[in-house]
């Protein structure tokens, strides 16, 4: 795999440029999640030279659902459609030249914001291969992982911040873990930081950024046998970096809604009247109804709920990935808690532990979100998406090696056997789930009995088939459903 990594990372790349053009082509117009609002922030900045300001009257969610039950007709303009004036500013100032090069062409800033996966791709597979360098198959599929998840896919091919959101904490992840190996000076501590000021600029959910620099210093220090002074210092340099990049736009905000609410957010929440409110929907459902209606919909969301979270897969598919997501937790967790294999060295494991807080500061922003909001979405969690990968990479790894290989295809023979038991004695035997059970079977068992070329096999053909539930998702559900 060390001769052939690039050649596969290109071909990973051509994949996700090919798949993310076709979803920009031809997913319907606005039919990615809050698409009209980013769009109209683009428009204000572009066309009147300065960033908008939110204001009473910016939602209206009548006029939102009016538009997304029809399909977003013609004769309904998406001018109205102005909430997120709030945000931070550095997409759409960068996304505003390509707003006036084309004429403020939607398909043109789709394609800008497929573009910005490229290197959020790049900076996933440098992360893992400087992390974990003798293992250039983990990092290959790390970012295969990433490249091919549907709702992933369908959100970098739409108008959006979160990609360049997702590509500065990645860049600022991959910083802190070659901080956190090797330990830099103070141009490198200055890199970082203005790294973390254009996160800061660019979407708020990328704040947990700043809790895990913090962590990354400590850990520096902790094993170097440094002193909290030397901490202080760094931390200095890197929020002073990041104070000189974000600063204006923090001040900005400070005069316009008030010294209170440098990010805008409670203006924000004092607009968006009539948004669906957890409070509402606990006293309808109760705890237990809106925990699994949380739970259910995160998981599909996460997979991919297409829309505006209106055009879920059939059934059937979601049990499908529930069984691929469980069967790469398992491997996952018997990696971790393998004694067999090799150890981490100490900046492999404070590395990791980076990587695992990122994981829980997302989940942890993302619940609190939802305490207030019903936003059960799971591309929520994307900001953590490169350590998520990874850890399922690393299930996946174990699961093929030969301590496990064999016991993962006994696993999931039975789990389909179960399921074509459970088909029988219903008369409608669940063909997907039970397919894609055997499939993975079958894959294992040829990684058991072929250990070289199995494992290969077997990891090509989990890529090719995330490509294929890829096209399915946009030729046989987004665009039939949606384009009418």
């Amino acid at each position: 795999m060390n001769n052939n990594s690039r050649p596969l990372l290109a071909l990973i790349l051509l994949a996700y440029v090919i798949l993310g053009t076709l979803y920009a082509v031809y997913t319907p117009p606005w039919q990615v999640p809050d698409e009209p609002a980013h769009y109209n922030y683009i428009r204000a900045l572009a066309e009147n030279g300065a960033l908008p300001v939110m204001e009473m009257g910016d939602y209206d969610q009548a006029a939102i659902w009016e538009r997304v039950e029809r399909n977003f007709p013609p004769e309904l303009p998406i001018a109205p459609l102005t909430y997120e004036d709030h945000q931070p500013p550095l997409y759409y100032l960068l996304a505003a030249p390509v707003y006036l090069l084309f004429d403020g062409a939607p398909l043109a800033l789709r394609l800008f914001s497929v573009a910005i996966g490229l290197p959020l791709l790049i900076v996933a597979y440098g992360l893992v291969r400087d992390l974990f360098p003798g293992r250039p198959s983990l990092a290959l599929l790390t970012t295969a992982l990433i490249a091919f998840l549907p709702q992933h896919l369908t959100m970098m091919a739409g108008i959006e911040n979160d990609g360049l959101a997702e590509l500065f904490v990645g860049a600022t992840l991959w910083m802190l873990v070659r901080y956190v190996t090797a330990g830099k000076g103070r141009q490198y501590l200055i890199g970082l930081g203005l790294t973390l000021g254009l996160a800061v600029l660019t979407k708020t959910t990328a704040y947990l950024l700043l809790p895990v620099t913090l962590l990354a210093l400590w850990l520096r220090m902790r094993r170097t046998g440094g002193e909290w002074k030397q901490v202080a210092t760094q931390a200095g340099w890197v929020f002073l970096a990041a104070a000189l990049v974000a600063g204006t736009w923090l001040a900005r905000n400070i005069a316009t809604y008030g010294w209170a609410d440098p990010l805008g957010l409670a203006r924000h929440n004092s607009v968006v009247v009539g948004q669906p409110r957890t409070a509402e929907w606990l006293a309808e459902f109760g705890w237990a109804g809106l925990a699994v209606r949380l739970v259910r919909t995160t998981f599909q969301s996460f997979w991919g709920q297409f829309g505006w979270m209106t055009v879920p897969f059939q059934g059937a598919i979601y049990l499908a990935l529930l069984l691929f997501s469980a069967l790469l937790a398992a491997g996952f967790l018997g990696w971790l808690l393998d004694r067999k294999r090799p150890r981490l060295t100490h900046s492999q494991a404070d590395s990791v532990v980076l990587l695992a807080v990122t994981v829980a500061l997302a989940l942890l922003v993302y619940l609190g979100y939802n305490v207030t909001f019903v936003q059960h979405q799971g591309r929520y969690l994307f900001p953590a998406l490169i350590p998520l990968a990874l850890g399922a990479a690393l299930g996946l790894e174990y699961l093929l090696s030969a301590r496990a290989v064999r016991w993962a295809a006994v696993a999931m023979a039975g789990s389909g056997a179960l399921l074509v038991a459970w088909g029988l004695v219903r008369s409608s035997l669940p063909l997907i789930p039970a397919g894609t059970a055997l499939g993975l079977a079958a894959l294992l068992g040829l990684a058991a009995l072929l250990p070289r070329w199995g494992r290969a096999v077997a990891m090509v053909t989990l890529g090719a088939g995330l490509v294929t539930l890829d096209l399915y998702a946009l030729w046989g559900v987004i665009i039939p459903i949606l384009g009418g």
